[in-house]
């Protein structure tokens, strides 16, 4: 199993906290973290993984470029992105085409880069002059960036993006306000574990609906664990370049409060969302061909 290193993949984490995946018999041999959804999506490409909690748009990359044969199973939160900037240079989003603007945003292809062409053709931006302009880097990179006052601008996944604000920057926008009913982050599973386990992935979905319910009815609590999930497992995630990892981040239950609730977790997922975001996808060229939202996706398991 693995997952994003961020609060995207909080039921994941809730229910790795409270022992519902081995309550429900499924022996979770690994629990792999990523940086990026970029980075969790080449680890699926390179069978190295089972089951992910992964935002969608790197979940559609492993399936229509990597030829990963992977299925949607579930949804887990909607929207979980924002633009964030130091307010004494950006007091708008036109802003950013001022001479100058230090703008952070993660490699070609992430969510954060689809963010960042959504309002760049949103607000009317040049976008071949700001993306020449961009400094690509991972979320914690970018949040380690802002501290130092290197950027002065960023396009993050949260929690990096609410975290930025502990740093006086403050969020410009989010991702609800440019794409409404944006679809997050998705749960998929390899098509040989569904079709040869159905049953392990009725409990997997059952687990994730349990782990996302409870995040609802208790968020002070759910922010607690989940804070505690992500400060342990920074450190056996990435234990070579901590400041990659963003060791000397502090991951508080403040930060991840206030960045939840930014979020609309649900399991439930609507396949036209899904599929508006593909058709984006070929629209920026991430992706050669659109394809059918149905193609990969397995819902039967959702209550």
């Amino acid at each position: 199993m693995a997952v994003e290193f961020n609060d995207h993949a909080a039921c994941a984490f809730i229910a790795r906290d409270k022992g519902w995946f081995a309550k429900e018999g499924l022996n979770v041999a690994a629990f792999e973290s990523y940086t990026t959804g970029t980075a969790l999506a080449a680890a699926l490409a390179r069978e190295d993984i089972q089951v992910a909690y992964i935002c969608l748009v790197p979940a559609i990359h492993a399936y229509a470029n990597a030829r990963v044969p992977l299925k949607i199973i579930a949804g887990t939160h909607k929207y979980g992105y924002g633009l964030v900037a130091n307010p004494d240079k950006i007091k708008v989003v036109k802003d950013l085409g001022k001479s100058g603007i230090r703008i952070g945003c993660v490699r070609e292809g992430g969510s954060a880069d689809v963010l960042l062409h959504k309002v760049l053709e949103k607000y009317g931006l040049e976008k071949d002059m700001l993306l020449d302009s961009v400094r690509r880097m991972n979320p914690p990179k970018q949040v380690l960036a802002i501290k130092a006052g290197q950027l002065d601008a960023a396009f993050l996944p949260e929690h990096w993006a609410t975290m930025a604000e502990t740093y006086g920057f403050t969020m410009l926008i989010t991702a609800k306000e440019v794409w409404p009913h944006m679809q997050g982050s998705v749960l998929v599973v390899k098509d040989d574990l569904l079709r040869n386990d159905p049953g392990l992935i009725q409990r997997l979905v059952k687990v994730t609906q349990q782990a996302t319910d409870w995040i609802i009815k208790n968020p002070s609590e759910a922010a607690t664990v989940v804070a505690g999930q992500l400060s342990v497992t920074v450190h056996k995630a990435f234990p070579i370049q901590p400041t990659e990892s963003g060791a000397n981040l502090d991951i508080t239950p403040q930060i991840l409060f206030r960045s939840m609730a930014r979020l609309e977790y649900s399991p439930h997922i609507d396949p036209s969302t899904v599929q508006e975001t593909i058709d984006y996808l070929v629209h920026m060229g991430t992706i050669k061909r659109a394809f059918n939202a149905d193609d990969i996706m397995d819902l039967r398991f959702i209550e």
